[in-house]
């Protein structure tokens, strides 16, 4: 049998086992409430790789806090390719797993199916807002972030650093594919870098994947832009993008100036000395707190939980030791004024 034969039963059968599902539950209807005895809590990845060092990765930590501190009892289902997250809700719901986290915008579609075939199970998608959800399941949230925030201020100290070293200022980017959960951290970047330096230019491209296999596309990306004068280069593409701060590592020895390398959602300072500073996006907290709820039966759905500088679920990490003290302390002023909304970064390109 020819694979897209097998491909098309694989999907009637998925399809056919949500039908039935709905069926019995009588649809939707609205999320239960009260506590859970048990917390039977799920991740599924997107195909990044669930040790990207990055998105993936800090969702599962959240999974396992909620293992050590609810006492869940927990499991991950990894995505190969997309044609596997609908059969991973599928089988999380009918595992009865209670409390299942959608690791990704890519995961939208899917998720809201089996949301409204699995009424009594609870979901939340990183990165996806409630509202666009296209069946609006009312046991669902988006777990969102405006990344812009953190994006704006990392980009602020690039800009900085661009003028200390003198030389074409420009800073790039390297970003996964091209959605709103990465554009939001672009815009903030470039945004950033511009109040910081106005006479910064920008350079944007895009690998068109995440995983982290495919870090020499992105890091043959950031050589791309290195050529180009570039000399802080903002990695938004997952494990690919490990490869862009591999390009930056490469030349931060430059005679003439370092090139450096911005880590995206986790603190990637780890990587070396050629790591300026990240844009941090605490993913685990947020994903916690979600299966904190379903467990003590304060879950609400049909809305946003929403990250920031303000509740500290967007932010900066360690900063390299060659930053000028004074560069810190303006960038510091400038996350005030963004916490008070002084400072508005945008969450386009």
């Amino acid at each position: 049998m020819k694979r897209n034969t097998w491909v098309t039963l694989a999907i009637v059968a998925v399809v056919g086992v949500l039908a039935v599902a709905i069926a019995a539950s009588g649809g939707a209807g609205k999320a239960s409430a009260g506590p859970q005895a048990t917390l039977k809590a799920a991740m599924v990845s997107d195909t990044g790789n669930i040790n990207d060092r990055s998105f993936n990765q800090l969702s599962k930590k959240g999974l396992d806090r909620a293992k050590t501190e609810l006492k869940a009892t927990t499991r991950v289902f990894i995505s190969n390719s997309a044609s596997e997250y609908l059969p991973n809700f599928t089988a999380a719901g009918r595992a009865n797993f209670n409390a299942i986290v959608a690791t990704g915008f890519l995961l939208g579609d899917s998720m809201s199916t089996a949301a409204m075939a699995f009424p009594k199970s609870k979901f939340a998608i990183v990165d996806f807002p409630w509202a666009a959800l296209k069946d609006k399941p009312k046991n669902a949230i988006g777990l969102t972030f405006k990344s812009e925030q953190s994006g704006y201020l990392v980009g602020y100290l690039a800009g900085l650093m661009a003028k200390k070293q003198g030389g074409k200022q420009v800073v790039s980017a390297v970003g996964g594919k091209k959605l709103p959960s990465v554009d939001n951290w672009i815009a903030g970047f470039f945004a950033g870098a511009k109040k910081a330096n106005p006479k910064i230019k920008t350079l944007v491209d895009y690998s068109d994947q995440f995983s982290v296999q495919f870090a020499a596309k992105c890091k043959e990306l950031a050589l791309k832009q290195i050529a180009q004068g570039s000399q802080a280069i903002f990695q938004v593409a997952g494990g690919c993008g490990l490869g862009a701060l591999d390009a930056a590592k490469a030349n931060h020895k430059s005679k003439k100036r370092p090139v450096w390398g911005i880590g995206v959602d986790a603190d990637q300072g780890y990587l070396g000395k050629h790591i300026l500073t990240s844009g941090t996006k605490k993913v685990d907290v947020a994903t916690f707190r979600f299966y904190k709820s379903v467990k003590e039966g304060t879950f609400k759905g049909s809305r946003d939980f929403v990250g920031t500088l303000r509740n500290g679920l967007q932010g900066v990490g360690r900063i390299s030791s060659v930053v000028p003290k004074t560069y810190i302390t303006q960038m510091n002023r400038i996350k005030k004024l963004i916490i008070k909304g002084k400072i508005k970064p945008p969450a386009k390109l």
